[in-house]
């Protein structure tokens, strides 16, 4: 006669699950998966300054702004599930702020290059995480184009070029009047057809040729989305000087800026007959 191997039962309680939320409650939110995607991913920001340095103001300005922001306030942790979530801790500002020791022979000579060659620098070096994943790399001295400098390096996970660079204009403050956000350029006004409903009075030509654009508008969407789906799968980018060649895997790449003007890139846009609009 065989005998069962007894083995005691798992039950899962009410306690257990309130025991389990607290604790998940207590670690934050879980870390999401587009932001997990970009793990070894960093967003570097240059801003140049008319004045020189004002460590106390941007310290202050930090303190008020930035570092209430939850995800800036934050490191990731492992939870016992192996998920990983954010963890509320306590923000240092000094730890954040990061005055470099340059070449002073070589900030002499060419202080944009010395500049650009740091900051190159910065998308090699790993982040410390025992703290939240941002830094301001601060420049004292004078280039090209500004007084002072600071090289803004966050991590993909906190956010895109885009809300990072919003959130960093809302954080600035007017000088004449501290209270208030900086005044910021009107938006442009778009021109193009699509963008002018005709009056009832224009007729039914200038209103059905209002409808063939959205028609066309929709054809060009129809086929960028193709060419972008054909490219991932089998067709390739023709070779620029920006795409690394075959026999290049070990070479570094230099990250430097030029100032471009928005009517030279809509003249070439013209020129090259393109539909995307500057």
């Amino acid at each position: 006669a065989t005998t069962l191997r007894k083995r005691p039962l798992s039950v899962k309680t009410a306690a257990g699950r309130e025991g389990r939320t607290a604790a998940e409650a207590e670690l934050g939110e879980p870390v999401s998966p587009s932001a997990r995607l970009v793990e070894d991913f960093y967003i570097i920001v240059l801003m140049g300054a008319s004045t020189p340095l004002n460590l106390p103001a941007l310290r202050a300005g930090i303190e008020a702004q930035l570092a209430r922001y939850p995800h800036f306030r934050s490191i990731q942790v492992t939870d016992r599930d192996g998920e990983l979530r954010w963890l509320p801790t306590t923000v240092n500002v000094d730890n954040h702020l990061i005055r470099p020791t340059l070449d002073p022979a070589a900030v002499a000579a060419n202080p944009d290059k010395a500049v650009e060659d740091y900051v190159a620098s910065l998308s090699t070096l790993p982040m410390d995480r025992s703290q939240p994943l941002w830094e301001f790399h601060l420049f004292d001295f004078p280039t090209s184009e500004a007084t002072s400098t600071a090289a803004i390096r966050v991590h993909h996970s906190l956010g895109d070029g885009m809300s990072l660079l919003t959130l960093l204009m809302a954080c600035t403050r007017s000088a004449a009047d501290p209270t208030r956000l900086p005044a910021m350029p009107p938006l442009p006004t778009r021109t193009g057809a699509i963008y002018q409903r005709p009056r009832p009075s224009a007729g039914v030509l200038a209103f059905l040729a209002w409808v063939w654009s959205f028609v066309v508008l929709a054809w060009h969407t129809v086929v960028d989305v193709v060419g972008f789906f054909a490219t991932i799968l089998f067709l390739k980018d023709p070779h620029t000087l920006f795409k690394r060649v075959n026999h290049a895997e070990t070479q570094r790449k230099r990250i430097v800026h030029r100032r471009l003007s928005l009517d030279d890139v809509k003249f070439v846009k013209n020129a090259m007959k393109c539909l995307t609009m500057c």
